[in-house]
């Protein structure tokens, strides 16, 4: 129980850790690499999927963390069904 519910915490801690990391990465790869004069031109349906990456990658994390730290307080009993 307690196992599940400090696992679950530190899937949120490692997540909220990576996240600044998956943004910048996902503007990079929106602009491209200028000084390169490798230069990305995202537009449309492309560049919005893109800029949702992070909200993606952040309800993962959360998602993942609830669901253990549930799973943990449904096996001690504090959580029904």
């Amino acid at each position: 129980m307690l196992g599940n519910i400090i696992g679950g915490f530190i899937t949120i801690l490692v997540g909220v850790t990576l996240m600044p990391t998956i943004a910048d990465q996902v503007e990079l790869a929106q602009i491209g690499n200028s000084t390169g004069g490798n230069i990305n031109h995202l537009s449309g349906t492309s560049a919005t999927i893109l800029d949702l990456t992070t909200l993606f990658f952040a309800l993962g994390i959360a998602s993942a963390g609830i669901a253990i730290a549930a799973q943990g307080l449904r096996a001690a009993g504090l959580l029904g069904v």
